[in-house]
């Protein structure tokens, strides 16, 4: 190969990453928006169902005169729902 050829490929490489740079470059702000948005999606699907178990078993709780019981099983019980709801989306499947 001589000296011209291996000039131009070396610039054309030179030219190729440096727009790969600059794209990156661009992507990477619009992506830590995505990505705060999948972490809050993501949040919000675990704490409401593990809230509304708490509401839930606390009201029975309340209601039947039981301690904790109930309110300790709703919150585990809404906490893996709310995992599992955010397993789901994380995996591109319908909730």
């Amino acid at each position: 190969m001589s000296g011209a050829q291996e000039g131009n490929e070396l610039a054309r490489a030179a030219r190729e990453e440096l727009a790969r740079r600059r794209r990156l470059e661009r992507e990477r702000h619009r992506n830590i928006w995505i990505y705060l948005t999948w972490i809050g999606t993501l949040g919000w699907l675990i704490v409401l169902p593990s809230v509304g178990g708490a509401l839930l078993g606390r009201w029975l709780d309340r209601t039947l005169g039981s301690g904790v019981t109930f309110a300790a099983a709703g919150t585990i019980l809404g906490a893996g729902l709310g995992l599992m709801l955010a397993w789901r989306r994380m995996r591109g499947e319908k909730p």
